[in-house]
């Protein structure tokens, strides 16, 4: 080899280099967009705009504006509530109430769900673009083992991680992004998983017009521990365990497949 063609390959190969970094670069900036508007959103002071005491003082604008640009406030308020969603913004329970309290416990929850699959789906796509290719990559074989246990019955636990107000919100639009859960199964769980629990805030919002006028604010502490409200979701997370325990039952030994 010539000095000539050594000197080449040296030459080339700060580029090689540089173009794996700009590619990465370019898969984080969404996940980063989100992350700043986050942070944007505390500096400035975001949950003092919305909050049931700004709702109060702007309920009958707000009410006007609804009833005089109705399609318009509707797809305003989905816009909003994905926006909300996308950048894990901790006002969703106030946002869901106004809804209710906007369109009704019907049309402000299913506005609501919208927006909020919507905004779901912005962030899990942000975040598989982002690291799920880095994480599968340096997967060991524990979580390799456990990813492929969880897309085996994977409708069942989406529906149940949907379901259950334990988990953050943010967290279960995050963690399928880093399983290798098609896009297709995301949207319809979060879609349908979060139905029952918004419809039961959105038909709580229906009713704020009552308790602002009453001079108080609403008492969410015991909504989701209302047995009225807990028991049929607990039948939907039964419901949604059947096929995981059927599927554990037909494989022990001794039993027909």
């Amino acid at each position: 080899m010539d000095g000539r063609s050594l000197a080449a390959r040296e030459r080339k190969a700060p580029g090689v280099a540089v173009a794996p970094a700009r590619g990465a670069l370019a898969r984080l900036w969404p996940l980063a967009v989100l992350g700043v508007g986050l942070l944007l959103f505390f500096a400035l002071g975001g949950p003092s705009y919305v909050s049931f005491d700004t709702l109060r003082e702007n309920r009958a604008d707000l009410i006007a504006w609804r009833a005089e640009h109705g399609v318009l406030a509707a797809f305003a308020y989905v816009a909003l509530y994905a926006a909300v969603t996308a950048f894990s913004l901790p006002v969703a329970s106030v946002l869901t109430l106004t809804g209710g309290f906007l369109f009704g416990w019907f049309w402000g929850g299913l506005w609501t769900v919208t927006g909020a699959t919507l905004g779901a789906a912005v962030l899990f796509l942000a975040a598989r673009t982002a690291l799920g290719e880095t994480l599968k990559a340096r997967a060991g074989p524990f979580l390799k083992r456990f990813e492929a246990g969880f897309r085996r019955d994977m409708w069942s636990y989406l529906f149940i991680l949907r379901l259950v107000p334990v988990f953050p919100f943010w967290l279960v639009n995050l963690a399928p992004a880093f399983l290798g859960v098609p896009l297709h199964a995301f949207l319809v769980t979060t879609f349908l998983g979060i139905l029952p629990g918004s419809f039961v805030f959105a038909s709580v919002g229906a009713g704020l017009g009552a308790v602002f006028d009453r001079g108080e604010d609403p008492d969410l502490s015991g909504i989701l521990t209302d047995p009225a409200v807990f028991l049929p979701i607990l039948a939907l997370i039964a419901l949604a365990l059947v096929p995981v325990v059927y599927k554990r039952l037909v494989r022990r030994p001794g039993l027909p497949q």
